[in-house]
Parts: C-alpha cells; structure tokens; sequence
C-alpha cells in the first residue's frame, strides 16, 4: 500500500471515528460519507461506493434523511440522494447542545429529586468505629440519640478517643440519652463537652441502636448481642426528615435535667 493510500485511509477512518462519536452507527457513517465523496446519486452507486448491499443502503439513506444528514429528489423518476453539507450538520448540532447547556439547570433540578441514597455499611467492632469518625467531618451539629452506657461499654476508650476529638474540632452536639447513671454523669460534663445532653425515662424510652445526624447524613449503630453493625445513609431528604423528628423529640425531652 502506497504511503498515500495509508494516510488517505488512516483519514477515512478518523471521519469514521468523528461520526460513530455523534451518534452514528458504522454502516450510516460509510454510507454518509459515500454519499458525500460522489455528490448527487442513487442508492445503487452510494451502495456500490460504501459496499453494503442496495437493500440495506437504501434502508439507511432513509434513517439519515430522518436525522437531517441526507436529502432526496426525484430526477428522471429516479430516487437521487444528496450529502446534507458538514457545516449545516455543524451548525445543528451546536444548536442542540446549547439547548442541551440551557437546559442543564432544571436537569440537575429533577436528578437531585430523584438522586438515590448512598449508603455504607459496617460490620465488626473497627468497621463501626468507621461510623464515628465520618462524624468528625461533620460542618454542621451532630443530633444524636444514644444509649450512654451501651457505646462506653463497647468502646470503653470513647470519651478519650472521639469525645476529646469531636470538642478539639468544635463540633456540636445536642444528644437525647436515657435517664441512668451513665445519662446523669454525663449532662454534669455538658459544657466542657461541648454539648448538651437532655435525659428521658430509661423504662419506657430504652434503645439500643445510636443515631447521628449530620450534614445530609444519617449514621446508624445497632449495638446486638452477637454482633455490632453500622451504616451511613448520606441523602439530604432523610437527613433532613430525621432533623425534623429530632426536634420533635428534643421538644419533649428534657423533663429530666441538672
């Protein structure tokens, strides 16, 4: 093969490439670009110079004529098709992609509507400790309900590990926890906890799982008998559903404080 006919084909197939990348199939772009290399001609010879057969080039040319990028007429009652000009091909799709750009507002609207959550699961006394240190990336509060003495028998190090850490990066936190020893000791150390902890009866309120919400996340910790397992649900709808029924038990809470 000459060096010409090696580039002239290299070329050929880089036209290819451009028309497959915009929304072409590989038959309509060899028959597009036949139609375009011999000007005004029937379905016979644009077949001929794409070789596919007359039938399916035919079947083609009408698929393109629908996305603009072939014409036809009559010409001695023969079918004549005609290469829609590149730049007119160009110009229609630059104006799609501005009305693509122009509508990106509202698209991301509706995707936002309709985003799924994200969510992470944890199993195992690390994994979870996993959990508490999204936490600390915290840029809003922490709402949390937790049973005080469960987390410190499991993590007997938590108020030197994550306490101490959550104060140094001053992230607040506003906790409803049952009404025990452990709940009692720990609303003595509100203020230099930088937190505020308020108390319910422990019969009738008694949970096992903590819950943190946070920024457009909710973290859950369910403290088993047989395992401890934790997830983090990052949507900003539940994360804010959940602040919503936070404050309508922080509301109620608090009957029982020092």
């Amino acid at each position: 093969m000459s060096k010409l006919s090696t580039t002239k084909s290299k070329l050929t197939s880089d036209l290819k490439n451009i028309l497959i990348g915009i929304g072409l199939t590989e038959k309509e772009t060899s028959v597009y670009l036949a139609a375009l290399e011999i000007g005004e001609s029937t379905a016979s010879d644009i077949a001929q110079r794409a070789k596919l057969n007359r039938v399916s080039t035919y079947d083609i040319l009408e698929k393109l004529m629908k996305r603009g990028f072939i014409s036809a007429y009559i010409k001695n009652r023969i079918k004549h098709f005609a290469a829609t000009d590149p730049d007119l091909i160009f110009t229609d799709i630059e104006k799609k992609c501005q009305n693509l750009k122009g509508a990106l507002p509202e698209l991301h609207r509706i995707h936002g509507k309709t985003k799924h959550p994200r969510i992470l699961y944890f199993e195992g006394a690390e994994a979870i400790k996993k959990v508490y240190e999204d936490t600390l990336t915290a840029k809003t509060e922490i709402l949390n309900y937790a049973n005080s003495k469960l987390i410190r028998d499991f993590w007997p190090a938590y108020d030197e590990e994550y306490v101490k850490e959550r104060v140094k990066k001053k992230i607040y936190l506003r906790g409803i926890a049952p009404s025990d020893p452990t709940g009692e000791s720990l609303v003595q150390e509100n203020k230099t906890s930088y937190r505020e902890i308020r108390l319910i009866k422990a019969g009738p309120f008694t949970f096992s799982n903590e819950i943190n919400i946070y920024d457009d996340k909710v973290s859950i910790i369910s403290f088993g008998e047989n395992e401890v397992l934790g997830m983090i649900i990052e949507s900003k709808e539940i994360a804010n559903t959940q602040r919503a029924i936070f404050m309508m038990a922080w509301s109620f809470a608090g009957g029982v404080q020092n």
